[in-house]
């Protein structure tokens, strides 16, 4: 792989990643990951520290190789050196081709490879259909139960008994929340008691983007036949992140989510809205959703949160054999009030501040690290669907116009405001905006954006008009 090659999917990769954990993870883990080098099915990253190398090896190394792994297939094992003074201290360079006993020899340890829950073996060797990796950290036993997920967990619990048993209660199980309220935990947990339970189910778990590129892969192969029968003969179908399939991939999901109910098999979907908020999907198949066991998982309330927080204290503690005094654990559940990832991001940025400066973990240290994360999320977390709902009720422009292809005036500039909005007011990306607006081009977000901008310059009535859609959305 040429070394622009290199660069361009190591972009690609930090893009998902970042997508995956959050800016605030994103910054504190993996901003200072660079990539060294790629020799043969190894990718080879350099870190400044050695506790950032240690750190991420040991805790995020399976999502890194399943970022890759969707461009470039071949990368199984990855490795994290030190980087000093902007030089990686080891290159790894390719082992002689005559010698295959030395390569064994002298290659690093490859990291545990992430378990694909797949149990379909009449895929030949190679075959692309496989379902997307699954965290192994996600489990029921490391899930945090309170009473804002409270039913969301003994539904998930029930759902994984059921398929083991050849039964199915509710069907389809549709949990919705906002980002970070552990749907996605679910969802892995559920895969894995499922699997551990009974090996000989075919399980799968997709995100949408893998469904996306299942589904566009099989058609340019010309081979959407066989991807549909791969589907079909599922036992368990869990779709996560439901809100980004678009097109005609939305299409064959509501295709094959008929099929799989037909059949009586089972099917879980996760978003992070209720089904009728997703505009993308054909009217029968949101009904379809909606005529399932729906269940919103809400914020969580400070006692689930200190749990969460305490949770991850105590694993810092017999990782790194720190204490997390309980005045700390109080001031992190009262203080980051958003969502689970930023409580872990608030713990790990704590480990990190005591790792690289042997400072003791306290209230003030906390105060110091925590404070741009507790004030970013002081004001009221704004989705696009509050932005298309909101756009659209003052417009008096009906939500699919703003999704759709439609170049009128009156359906133009609504639109474009709208991006504009999620722009500044989510922490979405131009691609994930793109999307979730008809699945437009990040570059069409970026006109609209610039455009807004250029006519809020010259129009002071325009910005008065924008500042009353904000407060309206942060109120």
């Amino acid at each position: 792989m040429s070394e622009a090659d290199g660069r361009a999917l190591w972009a690609r990769v930090r893009a998902r990643i970042k997508a995956a954990v959050g800016e605030d993870v994103f910054a504190s883990w993996f901003a200072r990951i660079e990539l060294e080098e790629i020799v043969g099915d190894l990718a080879h990253l350099s870190a400044p520290t050695r506790f950032l190398c240690s750190w991420v090896q040991s805790n995020y190394s399976d999502r890194i190789l399943e970022a890759f792994r969707q461009d470039a297939a071949e990368i199984a094992r990855l490795q994290i050196t030190l980087r000093i003074n902007g030089q990686a201290r080891v290159k790894l360079a390719p082992p002689p081709a005559d010698a295959p006993g030395r390569e064994a020899a002298s290659a690093p340890q490859p990291a545990p490879a992430t378990p694909r829950l797949v149990r379909d073996n009449s895929a030949q060797k190679g075959d692309a259909l496989s379902g997307s990796a699954v965290d192994p950290r996600m489990t029921f036993a490391t899930f945090v139960a309170g009473t804002p997920n409270e039913i969301a967990l003994g539904v998930a619990k029930q759902v994984a008994n059921a398929v083991t048993s050849g039964t199915v209660s509710f069907n389809p199980v549709y949990i919705h929340s906002t980002v970070g309220l552990g749907k996605s935990h679910l969802l892995n947990a559920i895969a894995h008691a499922a699997i551990s339970a009974d090996a000989t189910r075919n399980v799968v778990y997709l995100t949408a983007d893998h469904f996306m590129y299942h589904f566009i892969t099989a058609v340019q192969r010309q081979s959407a036949i066989g991807f549909k029968e791969w589907l079909r003969r599922v036992d368990l179908l869990l779709i996560d992140d439901m809100q980004f399939l678009q097109g005609k991939s939305a299409t064959e999901f509501g295709h094959t989510l008929g099929t799989l109910l037909t059949g009586a098999k089972q099917v879980v979907v996760a978003a992070d809205a209720p089904p009728r908020d997703l505009e993308m999907l054909d009217e029968r198949v949101r009904s379809r959703l909606s005529g399932g066991l729906v269940v919103p998982i809400t914020g969580f309330d400070f006692d689930l949160r200190r749990s969460i927080v305490q949770r991850r204290a105590d694993q810092a503690s017999e990782r790194f054999g720190m204490h997390f005094p309980a005045p700390v654990i109080d001031y992190i559940a009262r203080a980051v009030v958003s969502h689970g990832r930023d409580l872990d991001g608030a713990v790990n940025r704590l480990v990190a501040a005591n790792q690289l400066t042997g400072e003791l973990i306290t209230v003030p240290l906390a105060e110091k690290t925590l404070g741009d994360l507790i004030r970013a999320r002081e004001t009221r977390r704004v989705r696009i669907e509050d932005i298309l709902r909101i756009v659209s009720r003052h417009y008096k422009v009906p939500r699919n116009e703003l999704l759709s292809s439609r170049r009128s005036r009156d359906v133009v500039r609504p639109r474009q405001i709208a991006m504009y909005l999620a722009k500044a007011l989510t922490s979405r990306s131009l691609p994930e905006i793109g999307r979730r607006f008809g699945g437009r081009d990040h570059t069409t977000v970026l006109h609209s954006v610039r455009k807004v901008e250029q006519m809020m310059r010259d129009d002071g009535e325009l910005c008065q008009e924008i500042e009353l859609l904000k407060r309206m959305l942060e109120d």
